[in-house]
């Protein structure tokens, strides 16, 4: 009979090889299988001269084998060589195929899987587990027997495909072993986590190299480089932004890829789809866990998604007795990490009952101040069990979720945010209620919110401020969960991206519709809607189509067309938190206009049905969309009875209107135009604006672009999500209570918002000293007099031996200023206005200037 050894671990990366030094160092029977010919193969394959990071830096390494910070071949070599000072039993080419346990069946416990076909088709498998040892056959024949079985086999042997017309074509690979080889190349890198972010800055490195290399990321640039790479290293996002700032690569945010061809990728962008050159493909769109060869050794996973993770206890073992789970296969990604699990695995199996995590020491205090004395096992259960957006997580990844975390206790009354506070934190309800108070002027009007359910998910998902205050109703403990921890959940966890989705969509649409309605009274419509990605110009609904669907705008922009004498007719502009479909619904027949997105879009989509249930149900609710149904039918007969007499004036305002879409008003909030028919040219609208400025104007009149007699002129738009509120590192740039985008006294110059914006309104100026008092001039002679610009009179009198470093500058919409915006009250002859797209982007305006 062949030896069984005590353990048998499957994978020598950092997990695996941890595990198997310990196991030496104990005297334990051991054999470590490792499908190559040589040592961990993942780290092996990462590119050369990769520069290896050592975090989380707040957690201590507990492992036989050392690890710190360094280049990739370093770190190799002394892994090498120190497995084979502890005399660690290796067995090269040794891929396992199956793994079975050779003892008795173990009553009860059947492991059911199911596989989906081709055609959607679900059949189920049943696998009776039997008990230890374990006989693991490998791919060429041999078998090996153990007592327990570690899986460190990671999982970047099963990587993430792209799912694109052409994804499938050669230059498309998913690898990258030495950047050095590629040259004169346009190269593009699909993902923007740890591994894309390396092979980028590692092609682009050497600029003798001639390679033009562009790292694509489908999320927004955020205003920290951790929350625009929210699944990356925060070193690696600040390296990579570097990069792009010294011009070595590009980035490309909220891009997707469309299609891909020889020579050429096609990009599906929030200004719609954009053809570029691209010699090569670096795909590095995660993995996902070798599910199927998993399953059939008897192991559950925690859900049936693609991308869900084992079950496993606290000491890592798996539903198959005796088999235990580390590393990224178990949810943990990071290299001090997987060797830390490598070292406790060995010594639970070893008996060692006492041992507790490496990171307990940080999560204790993470605890300390919460009411009751609980462990932090007890601690972590709870919170997951209580909390729905938790629930799909294991106690594993529950840990590393805590340590970018904080649970704060609330007494009954504490303020936990502040209406217009700004903050993107997402809270998660572990304990107690809230009550959220909306409306500022009366706070005894509140909403409650109960344990289980989280809030704060509208500054998360637009970086809004915070639209209401929260006081905790009752004692109360709450998780709160960083932006990047919040967003690497939803990425890792499907089942908690589904619970975020879920409440957002049924908060929006109580708050849409009211009228009395409970969540209940929702759940089907909430249960069947679906949200959407709409890149720009996308249709949702077209002129003449059939179907009853309701779409709710989420996030962006849509504007309205109706086909009138053979061509498109701008109707109206539609913002987030607008809906449309409801003439098809309540009055039956077609579709009567088509809706397309301004901008790259994200819409609920309601089902017709569900939606009309709730309209018999709440006849206010009915009564409401009756009267916007009634008002949109009284704009299409208002178009069809003009149609002759008045189609040179629709078609000059539907030409205007496209403009003003096409010149970023998709995306704004609030706009100057100028009406040059009624513009003389005086400037004052410049003058004022620099006189409230301390001399420096925001605003540049002539520049722009103008169509018919409408022009743009170059000054803020004030946009629903602001490109220049990316990459502010000192998070410079806020929103105000009035919804205006200012800058505040915190900017550092760095001119990365000025890069951003596309539509050149911010400048980067030296900033003058403040004006003194009319008394001091008057007396002392500081400062400029009466009527002198404050900048004219800082640049005469300062000192040119010294340097003022510049600040950037962009139009704050006087906010503070009694009588609103300088430039539109100095205008003499009302040219100048300030209008919100939605109020100005309606052909209504044309009924009611001809009554």
């Amino acid at each position: 009979m062949s030896e069984i050894f005590r353990v048998a671990i499957i994978g020598s990366g950092p997990a695996g090889k941890s595990a198997a030094g310990r196991a030496a160092s104990l005297g334990m029977s051991h054999i470590l299988l490792e499908k190559t010919d040589h040592l961990s193969d993942t780290i092996y394959k990462y590119q050369k001269g990769k520069h290896v990071m050592a975090t989380p830096s707040q957690l201590v390494l507990r492992s036989d084998q050392e690890f710190e910070a360094g280049k990739r071949e370093a770190i190799l070599e002394k892994w090498n060589a120190r497995t084979r000072e502890l005399g660690v039993n290796v067995k090269f080419n040794a891929e396992a195929k199956a793994i079975r346990g050779t003892g008795p069946a173990i009553e009860g416990s059947v492991h059911v899987i199911e596989q989906r076909g081709r055609d959607g088709s679900i059949t189920k498998k049943e696998i009776q587990r039997y008990a230890p040892p374990y006989e693991i056959v490998l791919t060429n024949g041999e078998t090996i027997m153990a007592e327990n079985v570690v899986f460190a086999i990671g999982t970047q042997g099963n990587p993430n495909r792209m799912r694109c017309p052409g994804g499938d074509l050669p230059h498309v690979q998913y690898q990258l072993d030495d950047p050095t080889e590629y040259v004169d190349e346009h190269i593009v890198v699909i993902g923007a986590g740890d591994a894309g972010i390396e092979n980028a800055r590692g092609l682009a490195e050497d600029s003798a190299q001639g390679n033009v290399v562009t790292i694509v990321s489908r999320g927004p640039e955020a205003p920290s480089p951790k929350e625009s790479f929210p699944t990356a290293k925060e070193a690696n996002a600040l390296a990579l932004l570097g990069d792009r700032n010294a011009g070595k690569l590009n980035i490309r945010f909220e891009t997707d890829t469309a299609s891909v061809e020889p020579g050429w990728i096609t990009f599906s962008t929030r200004d719609g789809e954009e053809r570029v050159r691209c010699d090569r493909i670096i795909a590095r769109i995660g993995s996902a866990p070798p599910r199927a060869f998993i399953e059939e050794c008897g192991i559950a996973f925690t859900s049936a998604d693609r991308l869900a993770f084992p079950q496993l206890s606290p000491v890592f073992e798996s539903t198959a007795p005796g088999i235990f789970v580390i590393g990224a296969l178990a949810g943990y990604p990071l290299i001090k990490h997987c060797m830390n699990q490598g070292y406790d695995v060995i010594e639970f199996i070893n008996g060692n009952t006492e041992l507790k995590p490496a990171d307990e020491p940080i999560l204790e205090a993470k605890f300390r101040d919460l009411p009751g004395r609980k462990s932090v096992a007890e601690w972590l259960d709870l919170l997951r069990e209580n909390v729905t957006i938790l629930n799909g997580m294991n106690p594993l990844q529950m840990r590393e979720f805590m340590l970018d975390s904080d649970a704060k206790f609330y007494r009954k009354g504490d303020v936990i945010f502040e209406r217009s506070a700004p903050g993107s934190s997402l809270f998660a309800i572990a304990q107690g209620s809230v009550a959220v108070q909306i409306d500022p002027n009366d706070t005894s009007k509140t909403v409650p919110i109960g344990q289980g359910s989280i809030f704060g998910e509208v500054g998360l998902i637009s970086g809004r401020r915070r639209g209401a205050t929260v006081i905790a109703a009752e004692d109360t403990i709450c998780v709160e969960i960083s932006r990047n921890a919040a967003l690497k959940l939803q990425s890792q966890v499907p089942t908690a991206k589904k619970a975020i989705e879920r409440i957002s969509t049924e908060r929006l649409l109580l708050q849409m519709f009211g009228s009395g309605l409970k969540p209940d009274d929702i759940a089907e419509v909430v249960q069947t809607s679906k949200i959407r990605q709409i890149k720009p110009g996308e249709a949702i609904l077209k002129e003449g189509d059939e179907g009853n669907e309701i779409y709710v705008i989420r996030v962006g922009s849509m504007i309205v067309e109706k086909e009138i004498g053979g061509k498109p007719v701008f109707l109206s502009y539609l913002p987030a938190g607008s809906y449309v479909g409801e003439m098809a619904l309540i009055a039956g027949g077609r579709r009567t206009a088509t809706v397309k997105a301004a901008i790259k879009s994200e819409v609920i989509q309601i089902d017709g049905d569900a939606f009309k249930k709730v309209l018999e149900a709440h006849p206010e609710l009915l009564k409401r969309a009756k009267r916007d149904m009634a008002s949109r039918q009284d704009i299409n007969a208002f178009i069809e009875a003009k149609k002759d007499s008045f189609s040179g004036v629709v078609d000059m305002y539907s030409g205007v209107a496209n403009f003003l879409v096409e010149n970023g008003i998709g995306e704004a909030t609030d706009v100057l135009l100028i009406d040059e028919t009624l513009c003389v040219g005086c400037d004052n609208c410049e003058k004022a604006c620099a006189d409230s400025h301390d001399g420096l104007s925001r605003l540049d009149r002539e520049a722009g672009r103008s169509y018919a007699h409408l022009h743009v002129p170059t000054s803020c738009r004030h946009c629903e999500h602001p490109h220049c509120m990316a990459d502010c590192p000192p998070n410079a740039i806020n929103r105000g209570p009035d919804g205006e985008v200012y800058i505040n006294d915190t900017c550092i110059g760095c001119g990365n918002c000025q890069r951003n914006c596309p539509y050149g309104v911010i400048r980067m100026d030296k900033v003058p000293p403040k004006k003194p008092s009319l008394l001091s001039w008057l007396f002392f002679g500081f400062g400029p007099g009466p009527g002198e610009p404050s900048k004219k009179w800082a640049y005469a009198n300062s000192d040119p031996g010294v340097e003022k470093p510049k600040k950037a500058i962009k139009c704050d919409m006087c906010a503070g200023i009694e009588g609103g915006p300088s430039c539109v009250r100095a205008c003499p002859t009302g040219a100048a206005i300030r209008v919100a797209p939605d109020e100005f982007l309606t052909v209504a305006r044309l009924e009611q200037e001809e009554a």
